[in-house]
C-alpha cells in the first residue's frame, strides 16, 4: 500500500511538473511575441535582412546590388519576408524568425520524449525557447534562427539515419544542411562538419564490418551532394555575377570581379585596431589588451562573460549551464551502444562547429547559434540519467551528483534565461507602444536618432540620391536611393577631400555620381575628421561645406545638407 501510495505521489509530482513547465512554454512565447510587436530597429535588420528585400520590391525582383556586399549572401528566409514586406509590415518578419525557433522546440522534443520522458522533453523545449541568445533573436529580423533550426534538423535526421539506416533520412538531412546554408554562409560550417562526422560514426555503427568502410563513404558523399544541390541556386547566383560562388567569402581563391566593392558595417570611426579577419586570440591580445590567460579562455568565456551589443563581451549572452549541464550526460553513460554514440556525436558536432566557426570570424555568440540546440539535447540526456541513476539506487559513492543537486541546475538553468527575458521588456519597451504611449515614428527615432533625418529626405522632391555618413549602412527606412560612405573602412568624402584641389572638384565629383544630398551624423564626422585630415585638407573640407552645400534639416545630432553651385 505504501509503495502504491508512493507511486501515486511521483505521479502525481509529474503531472504538476509538466503542467508548469507546460505554462512556462507558453509564458515565454507570449512574451516573445509581445517584445516582437514593436518597429524593427536592430542593426542587421535595417542594413541587410529588411533592407535588401525591400529593395528588390522596389526594383520590381532580385538583382544584383554591387555597392552592398550584404546582398551577395544566401538569401532564403529574406525570400520569405518578402511578402509581409510586399504589403508593408516589418513586423511580421520578425514573427517568421521566431517559427523557426519554435520548430527547432519542437525538434527537440520529438526527439527526446520517446528516449527520456515527457517532462524532460518538454524542459528541453523550455530551455531552448528561454535561452537569451535565442530569446535576442526571436525579437528581430535576423535569419540565424533559420540556421540553427535546419542544422539542427539535419543533425537529427542523421541520428535517425544511423539508428534506421533509412537512405530517406540521410537525404532529409543533407536538404537540411543545404537550406541552412542557403540561409546563412555559416550553414557551410555544418555541412563541412557533418560531411566528417556521418562515415566515422557510421564505420563505427557497423562495427568496422567488412564493406563498411565503402558504405560509410557512400554515405558521406550522398548526404554532400543533396546539400551542395539544395545550396546550388546562391551558389550558381553569386558565380554569374562575380566568379565567386560564395562571394564575398575567400574571394582571392576565385576569379572574382574585381570591381564589386564591400562595405565597412562599422559604425564608428575606423581605429587602429587590428583586422578582425585575423587569428582571434591575437585580434583580442591587440584590441582589448587581455591577458593570455584570458584570451586561452576565450571559449568558455562565451558561456559566462557574454553581453548584448557589446562585441568585446561577444555580443550576445548564452547560460552557463549549457556548459555544465552537458557533462551529466557522460557521467552517467547510458546502458547501450547506440545510445552512447548518440550522445558522442553531439558532443563532437558542438565542439567541431564551435571550433570552426571560432577560428574564422571574430567571436560572436549568434555565429554559434548551431550548438545551442545539441547542447541542449545533452543537458536534457544529463539530467534524464541522473535522475534515472538516483531513481535506480545508485551508489552515491561513485556517483556523487544527487536529484536535489539537478533539481538546483535546472532550476538555475531556468531562472537565469527567465531573468534575461524580463529584462528586455526594459530595453525594448513594448508596451509603450502597444499602448500607444509613442507613436511608430517615436519609437524608431527613440533607438535610431537619425530617423528624423530620413523622414525629411523621404518627403523631398524627387529625383534625389544621398550619400549617408556614419550611419552604419541601415538604410531600410530611406524610400529613395542612397549610397554608403565607408567603402572598406574608408570614407569617400574624406577620400574626395584628400585628392581634390578644390571644393569645385569635389562637388563636381559627387554630382557626377548623382548625388544630391548629404545626411551625416556630426559626432563620428567631426572625430574622423580629426583623426584622419591634415589642416590642410580640414580646412579644404570646411570650404566644401561652407561654398557648395546649405544645411536644410538638422536633429538629433544628424543633418541633411543639400549639395549646390555657389552662388
Amino acid at each position: 500500500m505504501c509503495l502504491s501510495s508512493y507511486k501515486k505521489h511521483i505521479l502525481d509530482v509529474n503531472r504538476i511538473m509538466r503542467h508548469v513547465i507546460v505554462a512556462l512554454i507558453g509564458t515565454v512565447t507570449l512574451f516573445t511575441v509581445i517584445l516582437s510587436i514593436v518597429p524593427p530597429t536592430d542593426r542587421d535588420s535595417l542594413t541587410h535582412h529588411l533592407f535588401i528585400p525591400k529593395l528588390y520590391i522596389q526594383q520590381g525582383g532580385i538583382h544584383e546590388i554591387p555597392d552592398i556586399a550584404f546582398s551577395y549572401y544566401p538569401m532564403n528566409l529574406e525570400l520569405l519576408y518578402l511578402i509581409p514586406l510586399s504589403f508593408g509590415n516589418d513586423i511580421i518578419p520578425k514573427y517568421i524568425h521566431f517559427l523557426f525557433a519554435l520548430l527547432t522546440a519542437l525538434l527537440i522534443y520529438r526527439f527526446l520524449k520517446p528516449r527520456t520522458s515527457t517532462n524532460i522533453a518538454l524542459f528541453g523545449s523550455l530551455l531552448l525557447l528561454s535561452t537569451p541568445i535565442v530569446v535576442k533573436l526571436s525579437t528581430t529580423a535576423y535569419v540565424d534562427l533559420g540556421l540553427m533550426f535546419f542544422s539542427t534538423a539535419s543533425l537529427l535526421l542523421i541520428l535517425r539515419w544511423l539508428e534506421s539506416d533509412a537512405k530517406r533520412h540521410l537525404i532529409l538531412a543533407g536538404i537540411c544542411c543545404g537550406l541552412a546554408a542557403g540561409t546563412k554562409y555559416n550553414g557551410i560550417v555544418s555541412i563541412i562538419v557533418l560531411s566528417l562526422l556521418l562515415p566515422i560514426f557510421s564505420i563505427h555503427r557497423q562495427n568496422r564490418a567488412p564493406g563498411s568502410d565503402r558504405k560509410a563513404l557512400a554515405a558521406g558523399c550522398i548526404f554532400l551532394l543533396c546539400a551542395l544541390l539544395t545550396f546550388s541556386p546562391w551558389m550558381v547566383r553569386n558565380f554569374i555575377w562575380t566568379g565567386n560562388p560564395i562571394y564575398p567569402l575567400h574571394d582571392t581563391l576565385f576569379n572574382s570581379v574585381t570591381s564589386h566593392n564591400t562595405h565597412s558595417i562599422s559604425e564608428a570611426a575606423p581605429s587602429d585596431s587590428p583586422s578582425p579577419t585575423m587569428n582571434p586570440f591575437v585580434f583580442r591580445r591587440l584590441a582589448y589588451q587581455e591577458p593570455w590567460w584570458q584570451t586561452m579562455l576565450l571559449p568558455v568565456r562565451f558561456f559566462f562573460e557574454g553581453r548584448d551589443d557589446d562585441p568585446r563581451y561577444f555580443d550576445g549572452k548564452l547560460n552557463p549551464f549549457l556548459l555544465i549541464l552537458p557533462l551529466l550526460a557522460f557521467l552517467y553513460p547510458p546502458t547501450t551502444r547506440q545510445a552512447r554514440h548518440k550522445r558522442q556525436f553531439l558532443m563532437a558536432f558542438s565542439l567541431l562547429l564551435f571550433l570552426f566557426t571560432f577560428f574564422q570570424q571574430v567571436p560572436r555568440i549568434r555565429y554559434i547559434i548551431g550548438v545551442v540546440p545539441p547542447l541542449v539535447l545533452l543537458s536534457a540526456y544529463g539530467l534524464h540519467q541522473t535522475l534515472s541513476a538516483s531513481a535506480a539506487g545508485t551508489s552515491l559513492k561513485n556517483h556523487p551528483i544527487s536529484r536535489s543537486l539537478v533539481a538546483v541546475c535546472a532550476i538555475g538553468a531556468l531562472a537565469y534565461n527567465l531573468q534575461y527575458l524580463s529584462s528586455q521588456f526594459t530595453l525594448i519597451k513594448p508596451l509603450t507602444y502597444i499602448t500607444g504611449k509613442v507613436s511608430r515614428e517615436q519609437y524608431i527615432t527613440s533607438y535610431r536618432p537619425e530617423y528624423p533625418a530620413i523622414q525629411f529626405i523621404n518627403q523631398l522632391q524627387q529625383p534625389i540620391k544621398t550619400l549617408a555618413i556614419f550611419l552604419g549602412n541601415r538604410g531600410y527606412y530611406f524610400d529613395t536611393p542612397v549610397v554608403f560612405d565607408l567603402q572598406n573602412n574608408r570614407s569617400t568624402l574624406l577620400e574626395l577631400t584628400k585628392h581634390s584641389a578644390d571644393g569645385q572638384h569635389m562637388y563636381k565629383a559627387l554630382t557626377a555620381r548623382q548625388i544630391t544630398h548629404l545626411i551625416i551624423r556630426f559626432d563620428l564626422f567631426e572625430q574622423y575628421v580629426q583623426q584622419n585630415l591634415s589642416p590642410v585638407e580640414t580646412n579644404r573640407l570646411s570650404k566644401f561645406f561652407q561654398e557648395h552645400t546649405r544645411l536644410v534639416f538638422s536633429k538629433n545630432n544628424h543633418g541633411v545638407f543639400l549639395l549646390q553651385e555657389p552662388k
